[in-house]
């Protein structure tokens, strides 16, 4: 969780911006996550807030690395939580490897789930370049 606080006080902030669409039908995922019953797909966007501790999230896990890993995220001023999973190999793009996520977004008894993109930086660490409500196919 303090690795969470530190990756959102450095760089939560810096996040915000337009959220544009990197996805396409092409891209190979290898694995698939099915949202829990009640779940809402094509939902609003979350309170940026909110959205701040869910990038901080992507970009932690995807900086581990690991296969087949998740992490948690909250926000204890809203109370809103989820998880963050990497969904797909990575892939290069412009230049930059980038992976595709799937967060769960969770406050009070509404339920979604977002969609995004993040690609790795010069140091290692990994931005969020898209962020989305998931759209059922």
């Amino acid at each position: 969780m303090g690795a969470l606080v530190l990756a959102l006080g450095a760089g939560g902030c810096s996040l915000s911006g337009q959220l544009d669409s990197y996805f396409s039908s092409d891209k190979d995922v290898t694995g698939s996550i099915t949202p829990p019953p009640g779940a809402k797909a094509d939902a609003e966007m979350p309170p940026e807030g909110d959205l701040a501790y869910a990038r901080a999230a992507a970009s932690e896990v995807l900086r581990r690395g690991e296969k087949d890993s998740s992490l948690t995220w909250e926000n204890p001023r809203s109370g809103a939580r989820g998880t963050v999973t990497p969904i797909a190999a990575a892939y290069t793009q412009d230049g930059q490897t980038c992976r595709n996520f799937l967060a769960s977004y969770v406050n009070g008894s509404a339920q979604s789930w977002l969609q995004g993109e993040a690609c790795k930086q010069g140091r290692g660490g990994w931005e969020v370049r898209a962020l989305k409500p998931w759209k059922s196919s």
